[in-house]
């Protein structure tokens, strides 16, 4: 799934993902993750009562996870806090954050200004939050971003990156000399699009013995992968199969892949300055590794979000 399709979240952020969302779904209802201070209904047009800060995600996994870091975060500050979990896609969460139904909102920052503009140019970080800052609601505002990125990404198998060599410091540029040895899989779209096959050769030279169509970055792929039937595949970079399946992401310094940087989104009137330092702490602390390694935390060792977000706050001296 590339930068642009990730502008619009669906029920999960990407096929494979419903099993997790739904796993963490009825982990929230049964009193698991974000429990306390959680409205029953995450849509409820309720504002949030005196200086409580209404922190919301999206439903899946890692925006779970990210709601319950952000909200403990500013609980140590002394902030009161109230959750709204699994609210849906970003066509929901946008209105909610402009209407002051909540405060605060874990965002990706590339695919926040492709919901936005959709023909924005992403060529740095920066330029993609100025962008953004320039096409959101006046009530809204992007606080700093993190390092940590959730994008896509050329992965291989392990099997593949002992046979040319590849590590987590190799590049794409590193795959040249292999890449007409191999099979790459992906979403359909992945073939021809700039985020895909096109821009992989017109950048870094790559061209592939072959494609196979498989899905966005979901079990199919992942499977795949597993079973070396693809050498390469498109894989989120926090997607914990990486970890599981010892998959190594190549690094993509000409950044074809766009920006994925966790981000808060805010409502102005909502987060005191005190708040607003408290996120912009999180965010100096939490890397693409740091979060591909607490997702993993949650979605393969079952782990409760919150029970995970508590932990690294506390290891990062955030808490």
């Amino acid at each position: 799934m590339t930068s642009t399709e990730k502008s619009s979240w669906t029920s999960t952020r990407h096929p494979g993902a419903a099993a997790v969302a739904l796993a963490v779904m009825a982990a929230l209802a049964a009193g698991c993750g974000s429990d306390d201070g959680t409205s029953d209904n995450p849509l409820a047009e309720d504002k949030a009562e005196g200086d409580s800060v209404v922190v919301g995600s999206n439903n899946f996994a890692e925006s779970i996870l990210l709601a319950d870091i952000y909200g403990e975060a500013l609980k140590a500050k002394g902030i009161e806090v109230t959750y709204k979990p699994n609210i849906g896609s970003r066509e929901t969460t946008y209105g909610l954050l402009k209407n002051g139904t909540i405060t605060v909102l874990p965002e990706y920052n590339g695919s926040l200004l492709a919901y936005l503009d959709p023909k924005a140019e992403q060529k740095s970080a920066d330029a993609v939050n100025a962008a953004a800052e320039a096409k959101l609601d006046p009530k809204l505002t992007l606080l700093e971003s993190s390092p940590a990125e959730d994008k896509d990404s050329v992965s291989v198998n392990a099997e593949t990156a002992e046979k040319y060599g590849l590590t987590d410091a190799s590049t794409l540029a590193d795959l040249k000399e292999a890449a007409p040895e191999l099979v790459i899989g992906g979403s359909p779209e992945f073939q021809t699009r700039h985020q895909g096959l096109l821009g992989l050769e017109a950048e870094y030279g790559l061209k592939f013995k072959s494609f196979k169509a498989l899905d966005a970055g979901g079990p199919l792929t992942q499977a795949a992968l597993k079973k070396n039937t693809v050498q390469a595949a498109d894989i989120f970079t926090t997607d914990p199969t990486i970890t599981k399946e010892k998959f190594v992401v190549l690094k993509d310094p000409k950044n074809l892949f766009g920006f994925a940087n966790v981000t808060p989104l805010v409502h102005r009137s909502g987060l005191s300055e005190e708040g607003v330092a408290a996120l912009n702490a999180v965010s100096a602390e939490l890397d693409t590794e740091t979060l591909l390694e607490l997702d993993s935390q949650v979605q393969l060792e079952n782990k409760d979000p919150l029970d995970v977000a508590k932990a690294w706050l506390k290891s990062a001296g955030l808490v």
